[in-house]
């Protein structure tokens, strides 16, 4: 039994020991604050959120609908260059007629932005300008449709002007002895 003793006298003075020895200790240096992602209108602060802040209001914005993008233009407005950002990434995703407001947007106020948010600026603006170039395309690409279309038209009318001055020859000839 006076072992038991011993080895519970032992444990509780290493225990208490260690209790001091802990309070002794300098306490742990607060740990950084995090920084939150959860902004619905992204930034240019250049932190850990930056470019996961960009690419989900880039993805909202082409999700969103017309009535979204119409709430998100009016809170939008401004001369900030994270508001013109984000304006234009709103208007590169609506209406056709509003992608060159975009373009000239993006354009502006790239230089603006971090170094590191850059690149995912330029490839939206990249790609918002191949869509305008392929609309425009399609544009030209109607308009001589619609040209060649015109023309078989015309064609086909006088292929049947054509053909009615032959069959009226054709029936002279055959009246004639």
């Amino acid at each position: 039994m006076n072992i038991r003793m011993l080895l519970v006298a032992l444990c509780a003075s290493s225990l208490l020991t260690g209790c001091q020895w802990l309070a002794q200790q300098p306490p742990p240096p607060p740990e950084p604050p995090v920084t939150s992602c959860d902004g619905d209108i992204p930034q240019l602060a250049d932190n850990v959120c930056l470019v996961d802040d960009w690419v989900a209001f880039g993805l909202a914005a082409q999700r969103g609908d017309s009535e979204w993008r119409q709430t998100m233009l009016t809170r939008l407005n401004g001369d900030m260059p994270h508001l013109k950002l984000a304006r234009a990434t709103v208007l590169a995703w609506g209406e056709r007629d509003e992608w060159e407001r975009a373009s000239e947007l993006y354009k502006a106020e790239i230089s603006a932005a971090p170094s590191r948010l850059q690149p995912l600026l330029q490839q939206w603006l990249n790609e918002l300008e191949r869509r305008r170039d392929l609309v425009a395309e399609l544009a030209k690409s109607e308009s001589r449709r619609q040209a060649l279309e015109r023309e078989r038209d015309e064609l086909a009318e006088k292929l049947d002007a054509l053909t009615a001055i032959e069959q009226s020859i054709n029936s002279r000839h055959q009246q004639s002895p």
